[in-house]
């Protein structure tokens, strides 16, 4: 009987002060793993747990713009080789093209080359291309930037160069 008076006193004196903070124990069970609770057992720890009170401060929201805005990926291609009127020697007929691409050349997209007017081959993923047997004469060369969903999105200006073979008599 004492025992259970005792018991009672103590958990009376123990619910105001768990309303104020809660304490947390610590033991390890039969396996050896490590066990938090917020309920004492024989040989469990108490830890001390530091309750920090955050207060933000309220912030005025209606001076943002919180509009969602749609940004518009405005790229830009252009031929850097050949340059624009050049003449090229080669007897094979080989052009070699590069064109850059601003502001990124991202996944999906893929680049048309055009030859006087008419596609050269398939769009690729890169923007480097190696022309061959190109006949003598005045050529045409654009780039055309296609999406992922096969709308063409940037375009080069033309480029015009000279194609120089030696003719055979």
């Amino acid at each position: 009987m004492k025992h259970l008076i005792i018991f009672t006193f103590i958990a009376l004196l123990s619910i105001p002060a768990q309303a104020y903070q809660a304490k947390v124990y610590v033991w390890r069970d039969e396996n050896g793993v490590l066990v938090f609770s917020d309920s004492p057992r024989p040989g469990a720890e108490e830890v001390e747990v530091k309750e920090e009170n955050s207060v933000l401060p309220s912030i005025d929201t209606s001076i943002l713009d919180i509009k969602p805005k749609i940004i518009e990926d405005k790229y830009q291609v252009v031929i850097t080789q050949p340059e624009d009127n050049a003449t090229i020697r080669d007897n094979s007929g080989s052009v070699y093209v590069a064109g850059g691409i601003k502001p990124i050349f991202k996944r999906g997209f893929s680049v048309q080359l055009y030859l006087d007017g008419k596609p050269y081959q398939d769009p690729q993923n890169h923007s480097m291309f190696a022309l061959r047997n190109i006949d003598r004469g005045e050529h045409q060369i654009k780039i055309e930037l296609i999406n992922e969903k096969g709308k063409v999105i940037a375009s080069s200006e033309a480029v015009t160069f000279y194609m120089h073979r030696a003719s055979v008599n």
